[in-house]
């Protein structure tokens, strides 16, 4: 963001408390305030991902989506649910930030106690009720991925397939990689890499 010439400040130990800082920061600038997750037109543009990979994999029986906040899983399963109703969709979640698997096993949307996942752009105390929602209507299951995980998935992204993948973007192979239930019977798996980094590359 620097290189386009954006001002760039980083606030907080977690999503919440950058978040905070962010809306402090339009009311007194008089800047629009875009919410990273939980916009409903972001929200909606993700769901186009969904569609395309449909287009590209019309034989999909199963896809892995990172999750952080929730938005990019609540755009995709709606428009994939939309079109192929029987596509099995598992959302990744890291151990140290199972924001939507502790609402969803709550019922209710809950803030987590403490976020302890090193994975920035994956760590969010608590979601959003319209994205929680969605997400309870169309997501089949949420998975937890050690940290550990996704940096051996983005250590092998880059050394098997040359894709430098930061450790959200591997935590969908990181979960393809082990053994889940959830996949058993699925023939066409689509595992979504949705973050660029050099982490795998060390």
């Amino acid at each position: 963001m620097k290189a386009w010439n954006a001002r760039v400040e980083i606030a907080g130990d977690e999503w919440s408390q950058s978040d905070a800082a962010a809306r402090d920061y339009a009311t007194r600038a008089g800047a629009v305030y875009f919410h990273p997750f939980a916009d409903p037109l972001v929200v909606a543009g993700q769901g186009i991902l969904g569609l395309e990979i449909l287009d590209d994999l019309p034989d999909m029986d199963a896809i892995l989506v990172a999750v952080g906040g929730g938005g990019l899983i609540a755009g995709m399963a709606t428009a994939i649910r939309a079109r192929r109703p029987g596509v099995r969709i598992i959302g990744v979640e890291p151990t140290g930030s199972p924001t939507l698997k502790a609402s969803l096993d709550a019922g209710q949307v809950v803030t987590l106690p403490e976020v302890t996942s090193r994975v920035p752009t994956m760590s969010c105390r608590r979601t959003d009720e319209r994205v929680f929602d969605i997400v309870r209507r169309t997501v089949d299951e949420i998975v937890l991925i050690r940290d550990e995980a996704m940096a051996e998935a983005s250590r092998w992204l880059w050394f098997e397939m040359g894709v430098a993948a930061d450790l959200s973007g591997a935590a969908s192979v990181a979960a393809l990689r082990q053994d889940l239930p959830g996949l058993a019977g699925a023939r066409h798996v689509c595992a979504l890499v949705c973050g660029a980094g050099a982490e795998g590359t060390g």
